[in-house]
């Protein structure tokens, strides 16, 4: 056992080092850092925390740390970038039952021993943190299973399901205060159950009415959720590192939430209570008509090479297709040919935050030709072509000109107002939001149908 001197000393450490990964982590050329950073902190602490504070069931500690271990190595090996906002939301889920656990473990602790005003905060703790944690557990799970498809994308609108939320509200108030109550007298379990039960159909019917193209805020708000959850089980454990840590998780996923609807033009209270978009697939809003244009891979490679600036949007088709490093050599090869060759990432792009921006650096693109939307979307009308790779709704020109789009307001990348406009499509379908697009019955809009890393692929050839 070490002191208890040396355990706050490394928890500080540990503290500081969570701080520099999330600064590293907020920029693409540091996050490699960003992420030594993090492992580094995470194993000071897991390491002061066992031999400083775990005094005894080190058996039951060994066989947990191997178990939690092997299923996080096979998980990372095994899961495609494809899988990876299925696999954060599943993540966020565990943390939520882990606060749901460690409640009510805390609550039955024989060894608890409060009175007076330390026994109603530590019974608030408790509350407060099986409530966080049941909801993000249930919503995480849906959000799982929304964004593997296991679930439709489709928001569920139940009649009066604002006053839904509120009700559900009011009674996981009400419980609680009859928890805190009871508990003083030696009781309180029935309404700490029927809390749980209320804040797991709350986390299910919060992320149910939320539409398939507000998913990538899900996934930051669940983040951020999963960070309070944390934080709540640090109190009730007495764990200073935790709460600062959970802390640092849930401001940082609020902030990035934040961000992320003010990237779509959205009020993040809205999303909350209903979001946009339908069904990934299904289609809606206004009949769009027109005549499409198909063009072939050596077609596109021709205008490629012929343009003197090309703009590259990738969506989540790239990412389906596993075209990223097809797109990569595509672009060292325009780039040979003294053609200026950038990146467009809308902050929606994908089924998470930063999800594009990750596979193109999987990819090895330089860094310095990606840019945001906001830093690229006045330069449309200086392209010369712009090669859509299996985006929809990030590009759908009717979130500006119908007001009564389902996306209307939500700021998209204006690639309509270049020379020309490919898009790589495997069929007419709509995208996550259901949205017709009519960028594909443009004048200046061509079609290339098929796989995108075939496609791309031909194109390579051709170049």
């Amino acid at each position: 056992m070490i002191s208890i001197g040396i355990v706050n000393v490394s928890y500080i450490a540990a503290t500081i080092l969570f701080i520099l990964a999330l600064g590293g982590l907020s920029n693409q050329e540091t996050a490699r850092r960003g992420n030594w950073y993090g492992i580094i902190g995470m194993s000071i602490a897991l390491v002061a925390t066992v031999t400083g504070v775990v005094t005894q069931n080190y058996e039951y500690l060994l066989v947990a740390l191997l178990l939690g271990g092997s299923i996080g190595l096979i998980l990372a090996r095994r899961v495609q970038m494809t899988q990876m906002p299925e696999l954060v939301a599943i993540l966020h889920s565990l943390v939520g039952l882990g606060a749901v656990l460690v409640g009510f473990a805390t609550y039955f602790d024989p060894e608890a021993s409060f009175s007076g005003v330390e026994k109603t905060i530590h019974d608030i703790e408790i509350y407060l943190g099986i409530l966080i944690g049941a909801v993000t557990f249930s919503g995480s799970v849906i959000a799982f299973g929304k964004l593997s498809g296991r679930i439709s994308g489709n928001p569920m609108l139940l009649p009066a399901r604002h006053w839904l939320n509120l009700l559900l509200l009011l009674a996981a108030i009400w419980f609680g205060y009859q928890f805190v109550q009871e508990s003083a007298l030696g009781a309180g379990i029935n309404p700490l159950i029927v809390m749980t039960l209320i804040a797991l159909m709350f986390g299910i019917h919060m992320v149910m009415a939320i539409g398939g193209a507000d998913m990538p805020v899900v996934v930051s708000m669940l983040n951020s959720y999963s960070g309070w959850a944390a934080s709540a089980t640090g109190f009730m454990l007495s764990n200073d590192l935790l709460i600062v840590t959970g802390a640092l998780v849930g401001s940082s996923g609020a902030i990035l939430s934040y961000i992320m609807c003010r990237a779509m033009n959205r009020k993040f209270l809205n999303v909350i209570a209903g979001g946009f978009g339908t069904t990934s697939g299904g289609g809606s809003g206004a009949t769009v008509e027109g005549e499409i244009v198909s063009i072939d891979a050596e077609e596109t490679a021709a205008m490629l090479a012929g343009a003197k600036e090309v703009m590259i949007i990738p969506g989540y088709g790239m990412a389906v297709a596993q075209a990223q490093h097809t797109v990569y050599e595509i672009t060292k090869a325009l780039r040979a040919k003294k053609v200026k060759v950038r990146f467009g990432i809308h902050p929606v792009a994908g089924r998470m935050p930063g999800h594009m921006n990750v596979l193109l650096a999987e990819a090895k693109v330089p860094y310095d030709i990606v840019f945001e939307m906001d830093e690229i979307n006045e330069d449309f009308p200086d392209v010369d072509v712009s090669v859509i790779i299996g985006a929809n709704d990030i590009v759908n020109p009717s979130a500006l000109e119908e007001p009564d789009s389902p996306i209307a307001g939500m700021p998209v990348l204006e690639v309509w107002k270049g020379t020309t406009t490919i898009v790589l499509k495997r069929s007419m379908a709509t995208g996550y939001a259901g949205v017709q697009n009519p960028l594909f019955f443009k004048d200046n809009t061509r079609m290339l149908f098929g796989d995108a890393k075939d496609s791309l692929d031909a194109v390579l050839k051709a170049l």
